[in-house]
């Protein structure tokens, strides 16, 4: 348990430090005052709650101040943690009972979207899972050539196609290569697409309406990889995302190079999606199933 701790408090260093870590200051035994509750609602909008959940948060907070006749700001940071752990859910149990259970990883360019899918295939071969990657991404040469890198080096079999080939083609290839050969988990890596593009979304839905002729049912889950970095604009990928291809879940990757990082309670508050993985650093360890608790306890600490 300690050491699953320290990966949390070592991943997240850098956001601690930062917005959520210059509250300790404001945390210190003066009386709460407005300039308390002015200060600690920037602190929240820099560190990527959003307006609007910052606000929340803020009007939970004074409830709680008069019902409990708090008058010191030291006391805040209790009622604080409890708040942020409440708009967090537990993720759920992932169901990767189908044969084959088919996962489509969506996001846009740059957010580390195959780096993700190489880490989560490592992680399912660790559970004794067989894996086939679709390297449906054909219109990015080196994303194809990076996932069929990490197929060599994991001894995952790699479904590919020519240079700017049908992405859907190759997603259907892949679930006809695993149905034919049982293997239990797909992860189909599609191309980075700028939410702002109706084209390019449009070429994502055709991606996901292949899947299902393949395999009834397929997609089982639709993953979006959200680089932590990017701050409030990942809400607005999420959303658009969603409403393209029912993103079932959200990875926050790069969430160690991240000096705000909470945009998770954001996209919680605006989506209700839940937040399944973390990725905490480069090793594909470092790709940890999201903790709530370990979370807030680390951004806090």
């Amino acid at each position: 348990m300690a050491d699953f701790l320290n990966k949390w408090r070592e991943g997240l260093s850098r956001t601690s430090k930062a917005a959520f870590g210059r509250m300790a200051g404001l945390f210190g035994a003066t009386e709460i005052t407005a300039e308390t509750w002015d200060e600690l609602e920037a602190l929240l909008v820099q560190a990527d709650l959003g307006v609007e959940t910052s606000l929340d948060i803020l009007s939970a907070l004074k409830d709680a101040v008069r019902r409990q006749g708090l008058t010191r700001a030291s006391e805040l940071q209790a009622v604080l943690k409890v708040e942020l752990r409440n708009r967090l859910v537990m993720p759920p149990l992932i169901d990767l009972s189908g044969k084959p259970t088919v996962i489509m990883m969506v996001g846009v360019n740059g957010s580390g979207k195959t780096t993700t899918t190489a880490k989560l295939g490592q992680r399912y071969l660790r559970e004794g899972k067989s894996v086939l990657f679709g390297a449906a991404d054909t219109f990015r040469a080196a994303a194809v050539e990076q996932l069929i890198e990490w197929g060599d080096r994991l001894e995952i079999p790699v479904v590919a196609g020519a240079p700017e080939s049908d992405p859907g083609a190759v997603a259907f290839n892949a679930v006809q290569s695993a149905l034919s050969h049982q293997t239990d988990i797909v992860l189909v890596d599609t191309a980075g697409r700028l939410h702002t593009r109706f084209n390019l979304m449009e070429e994502l839905k055709k991606v996901h309406r292949v899947i299902g002729k393949a395999l009834p049912g397929a997609p089982q889950h639709v993953w979006l990889v959200l680089d932590a970095t990017t701050g409030q604009n990942a809400l607005h990928q999420a959303r658009a995302f969603k409403e393209a291809v029912a993103v079932s879940g959200i990875i926050l990757s790069k969430l160690d190079s991240s000096a705000r990082g909470g945009m998770a309670f954001a996209i919680q508050r605006e989506l209700n999606l839940p937040v399944l993985y973390a990725g905490l650093g480069e090793k594909p360890e470092d790709l940890t199933p999201f903790d709530p608790d370990a979370f807030v306890d680390s951004i806090l600490a």
